[in-house]
């Protein structure tokens, strides 16, 4: 177990959240729930990548918010659209690579390649790579990297 985890707060929908992220992730699991009232779960325990999470039902009362966000680190185009396309499914797509899960949950899908490119040896290439990147939602790689060589 890990000293540290994270602790989702959904409204009733942590095990469905669970199960939409268990699916979503290689290497990923469902873990014990524990009984709440009226038979719905409590809470439920997952692992995403080898990182632990608890989701809880804990009512209406708080929302998921842009302040605190899940980056996923991806490691060519296929992976952004992978994750991209799951992650939105029902959600909402917002910039720079950001977008809001079906839970309201947020996610940052970003390619790997995006340190190099943002803070690359060629400054100029690196403030034209961010310049692209701010007019995207989904990030796109071909682009950013074309936008760094100055094409």
């Amino acid at each position: 177990m890990q000293k540290i985890s994270t602790c989702l707060w959904f409204d009733g929908q942590a095990e469905e959240a669970a199960q939409f992220y268990t699916s979503t992730f290689d290497n990923s699991s469902m873990g014990p729930a524990m009984p709440g009232p009226g038979g719905k779960a409590l809470t439920v325990e997952f692992e995403i990548e080898g990182r632990q999470f608890m989701g809880l039902n804990g009512g209406p009362m708080y929302r998921f918010n842009e302040a605190v966000s899940m980056v996923v680190h991806c490691d060519s185009q296929e992976e952004v659209d992978r994750y991209w396309d799951a992650l939105l499914s029902g959600g909402e797509e917002s910039q720079c690579g950001w977008l809001k899960d079906r839970f309201g949950l947020s996610w940052q899908v970003v390619p790997t390649a995006m340190a190099g490119l943002l803070n690359g040896a060629d400054r100029e290439g690196s403030q034209r790579a961010m310049e692209a990147m701010l007019k995207m939602r989904k990030l796109d790689i071909n682009v950013l990297q074309k936008a760094y060589d100055g094409g």
